[in-house]
């Protein structure tokens, strides 16, 4: 009788270890949630041999989950070591300055896969201080540019198969954020702050991509930020500010929204979630806004770059609504969409009535959108001389 109640008792356990195991691997998890850096090359890999359930060519921009994220704690003033986690989720402290006062900023990247099988991210340093600046301004730890680019390092090698192949028009975004994850209540900054990159293959962010102008609308109602605010760091409630707006835009049948400074309505600032451009053919012109409420787009920056080298003349200015006539071609631009085409921008009127900025032919690409867009991406995929120094390889070890 004794041994049969022991093996009862070992079969319940298996069973137990069995059910934890399914469970586990339902959630996208593994007995094993944390892994050292020193690991990360063990088993060989190569991009675009992860198994998904859409065909590379046709992903769109949205969660998908991969391998592990990487992980970094500041404590007792200093940056820990860095970690890669598979366990998708956190444990938070329910005092946490990130979500009491939105201590809290991120960044977006992106890595490609090149010809030869290589994967390069590109212009990470950039990314690196745009955090640091974001981080002065809501007083938190500045990580260093170093062990930024290390951890993203770590990161994208441990998730190799899971950058689009060569060819398929895809990325891997790379998502790095830092937070306030220690307990206050009073206002001020937290003890301890936590540091994630998650990455994530993605495709086009609005469907289409390229090859369909999007209609943009003018918001009147809203302001995304203020001349004195947090408008030029990239702070997670300035992308809150935005979703209301910005479903309404939807709603109205326009898939992005075009905000105005706050101080006078008169002045174009930036798209939901990208830069303005606007291009002036005749003239050959690249102008984009300078203000101290728009946030300095990396993609922006080097398409300015390639508009020089081009023969464009680049102006960085206030830019009225009433300009808007005189562009050609007018764009998005940044991490996410890379270009994204606008077709048309309106501005409703409180009678009802409609202003419609028509921006070549309609349904028709620009052939200098065309162009920008090209030599991008050639420098991106590593079809181009990166006579910048850009791209920035993952190493295999």
């Amino acid at each position: 009788m004794k041994l049969l109640r022991a093996f009862s008792a070992l079969l319940f356990v298996g069973e137990c270890l069995a059910f934890q195991a399914s469970t586990r691997a339902n959630w996208g998890l593994s007995s094993q949630t944390s892994l050292t850096r020193l690991n990360v090359a063990a088993q060989a890999k190569t991009p675009g041999s992860a198994k998904l359930d859409t065909p590379w060519e046709e992903l769109g921009f949205e969660f998908r989950p991969t391998n592990s994220h990487v992980r970094v704690t500041y404590k007792d003033g200093e940056w820990g070591k860095p970690e890669l986690v598979q366990d998708p989720f956190i444990s938070l402290h329910i005092g946490a300055t990130a979500l009491h006062y939105g201590q809290a900023c991120f960044e977006g990247l992106k890595a490609f896969c090149h010809e030869d099988g290589e994967v390069y991210v590109f212009r990470p340093d950039e990314n690196a201080k745009r955090m640091q600046r974001s981080c002065f301004r809501t007083m938190m730890p500045e990580l260093p540019t170093e062990s930024f680019i290390e951890a993203i390092q770590d990161v994208v090698r441990d998730n190799i198969e899971y950058v689009p192949p060569y060819g398929s028009n895809g990325s891997l975004y790379i998502r790095p954020l830092l937070f306030g994850s220690g307990p206050r209540i009073g206002l001020q900054p937290a003890d301890e702050y936590t540091f994630l990159i998650m990455v994530i293959p993605v495709g086009d962010y609005y469907k289409g991509g390229l090859s369909t102008p999007v209609n943009g609308l003018i918001i009147p109602d809203y302001d995304r930020a203020a001349p004195q605010g947090v408008g030029a760091v990239k702070v997670a409630g300035n992308y809150a500010a935005d979703l209301l707006p910005n479903m309404l835009s939807k709603k109205k049948g326009y898939p992005i929204g075009l905000y105005l400074d706050s101080k006078t309505q008169s002045l174009i600032e930036e798209f939901s979630t990208s830069n303005f451009v606007g291009i002036d053919n005749k003239n050959k012109k690249y102008v984009t806004p300078k203000s101290p409420s728009v946030l300095p787009s990396i993609t922006n920056k080097s398409l300015m770059q390639i508009a020089k080298d081009e023969g464009f003349t680049v102006e960085e200015r206030d830019i009225k609504v009433e300009e808007l006539e005189d562009f050609d071609e007018v764009i998005a631009v940044g991490t996410a969409v890379v270009i994204t085409p606008v077709g048309s921008i309106t501005r409703l009127s409180d009678d009802g009535s409609e202003t419609v900025y028509q921006f070549g032919e309609e349904g028709k690409l620009g052939e200098t959108t065309k162009l920008l867009y090209k030599k991008m991406r050639d420098l991106q995929n590593g079809e181009s001389d990166d006579k910048y120094g850009w791209n920035l390889k993952i190493s295999n070890e």
